[in-house]
């Protein structure tokens, strides 16, 4: 009875022969195939269709869109169904009929989204990417079940975890800042353990979730040693000039990989006449923030790569472990209407009331909003080898100077040494090192920002030569 009200619903959304020819025109994609028989692989596109967005099968279409026509019994259709339905777990029931073509005749399957997945079929389960169907790997498995129950993949229980694991003063913290931004209203004298409770991070002295434990473990890298961001800046690829893996809850993530990359970018300051100077980076900082957040954020904990930040010299890439959640494109990114789907709930409610997120589902528009007040091209944002990646590019022809105004420096290292070389010309890398107190690596970064501005530049021998304005 089941398998016939489907069918039934569903018999005002049939094709037509002119629909049909439409759709060959077209090609196969996300939500269309072609088979010229039936066969183990019309189910499992059948299950990727049920896994993803829902979608037809047309039987008796070679691959090139050409229809070989197909000549059935009174009884193939009910097989069909029969056949998929007896091989899928949650059953998928397609609607099934018969379309005559010209002087052929095309099977079409057509196949809803479940709301229960992942769908399996012998023990496999399948998704769409294009039209491709492809086998599901255990974290987009993993992924795909939370989403559809509603559940947040940041709310399991770690186990061996207790109450001593986490940091009460640090949630004493949170709610200070909480409150501050208000976006919460905790009292002072508020138990942080109760606290921890409502939120739902804890559900006892022995049921720690994975969340408490990211937000406010006093080890949050035990047993989550994933659970860090390793930057790093990169000349050509394959030259480290500085790079640190940064731990800590992930609220501390946030300020010191923040603190990196401002240490491993161009600024240039301008003084315009204002009362505050202003200083003009790479990259707008308040865009590699959210970008930033988002990565630690909306990461697939369960995944056992780290985040990742490269800095090369003309792009900055932040990439994190997990593709986008299920049902969400890179199209949908872009929309100032997409909703907000965040893989790990309860972090991103504490974020939220920390004032690091500012509204669910606006981060992207921020950024791009904030590239293109800065006159740079939008990064680029893709599903990039098991995870997200963003990708920042410098502006053409970026100099480190001002375009108006007084120049008072790349960096405040920069001017030191630019000074110092102005002061005492000649000297060479390890005794510039020495008199500004830091290291011979940052006197050649700074070098070579200086060399490439035409501010110095060096003159004699190699080996007696030195630096000069």
């Amino acid at each position: 009875c089941t398998r016939s009200r489907a069918w039934s619903d569903r018999r005002d959304q049939m094709l037509t022969a002119e629909a049909i020819q439409t759709l060959l025109r077209a090609g196969e994609g996300e939500t269309l195939e072609f088979k010229e028989q039936f066969g183990t692989d019309v189910i499992e596109t059948a299950v990727a269709f049920a896994n993803t967005h829902g979608g037809t099968v047309l039987i008796g279409v070679r691959d090139d869109a050409h229809i070989t026509g197909t000549r059935l019994g009174k009884e193939a259709l009910r097989d069909y169904v029969n056949r998929i339905a007896t091989a899928t777990e949650p059953v998928v029931v397609p609607a099934a009929y018969r379309v005559a073509v010209g002087a052929n005749e095309v099977v079409a399957l057509q196949i809803s989204e479940v709301p229960l997945k992942p769908v399996t079929t012998r023990g496999r389960s399948y998704r769409r990417a294009g039209s491709t169907t492809r086998v599901m790997q255990t974290a987009e498995i993993a992924a795909m079940h939370f989403a559809s129950t509603g559940q947040s993949m940041d709310a399991l229980i770690e186990p061996r975890k207790t109450r001593a694991d986490l940091d009460l003063d640090a949630v004493r913290r949170y709610m200070r800042s909480a409150t501050q931004h208000g976006r919460r209203n905790f009292a002072e004298h508020d138990d942080p353990w109760q606290v921890l409770q409502k939120l739902e991070l804890v559900q006892s002295d022995t049921a720690i979730t994975r969340a408490a434990i990211l937000l406010f473990g006093n080890n949050p890298q035990s047993p989550l040693t994933q659970a860090v961001v390793h930057a790093g800046r990169l000349q050509q690829l394959i030259h480290i000039m500085d790079h640190r893996i940064i731990a800590g809850t992930v609220i501390e993530q946030v300020e010191e990989t923040m603190a990196f990359m401002q240490k491993n970018l161009h600024v240039r300051v301008e003084i315009t006449g204002a009362p505050a100077r202003q200083e003009i980076w790479d990259y707008p900082l308040v865009a590699l923030r959210e970008a930033l957040i988002n990565a630690i954020c909306h990461r697939d904990y369960g995944d056992t790569a780290d985040i990742q930040i490269k800095i090369f010299e003309n792009s900055l890439h932040i990439w994190s472990p997990g593709t986008l959640p299920h049902g969400v494109s890179v199209p949908d990114l872009l929309s100032p209407t997409h909703p907000s789907r965040p893989r790990n709930k309860l972090i991103a409610q504490v974020f939220f009331d920390l004032g690091l997120i500012e509204r669910y589902g606006g981060g992207i528009q921020r950024i791009l909003a904030a590239c293109a007040s800065a006159g740079l091209p939008a990064p680029e944002l893709e599903n990039f080898q098991g995870g997200f990646r963003i990708v920042f590019q410098r502006a053409a022809g970026w100099t480190e100077g001002v375009t108006e105004g007084v120049t008072e420096g790349v960096t405040e290292g920069v001017t030191a040494l630019k000074n110092l070389i102005a002061q005492q010309p000649g000297l060479r890398t390890p005794a510039l090192a020495q008199a500004l107190e830091t290291s011979p690596k940052n006197i050649e970064r700074w070098l070579s920002q200086l060399k490439h501005a035409g501010a110095i530049e060096f003159k004699g021998a190699p080996k007696t030569g030195g630096y000069h304005t």
